[in-house]
């Protein structure tokens, strides 16, 4: 699913909210979330999980194409773990 199609299904049949505020809620949040991680600091939803950030050493790879070594810097990459309810309630 991605950020169109979560704002359409959080529309369909609600009258709370008018589908330009739902995608201005919806990235109001990605943005917050993206943001907090960007600082480094980790976002924590209660009952859903936490997204951070984890490390890549720079490494040596290989270029597919030619076959040559190419050096890799350390980067960063978000990280999604699940709570336990959410495994939980995943695997009813």
């Amino acid at each position: 699913m991605n950020k169109s199609n979560l704002i359409k299904r959080l529309f369909s049949g609600k009258d709370l909210l008018s589908e330009e505020d739902l995608e201005k809620s919806t990235n109001i949040i990605l943005n917050f979330i993206s943001e907090t991680l960007h600082k480094g600091d980790r976002v924590e939803i209660r009952n859903f999980g936490t997204f951070s950030t984890r490390k890549r050493e720079k490494r040596i790879s290989r270029n597919p194409k030619t076959g040559t070594s190419v050096l890799v810097e350390e980067k960063s990459h978000p990280y999604f773990r699940a709570s336990k309810n959410l495994k939980e309630s995943l695997n009813k």
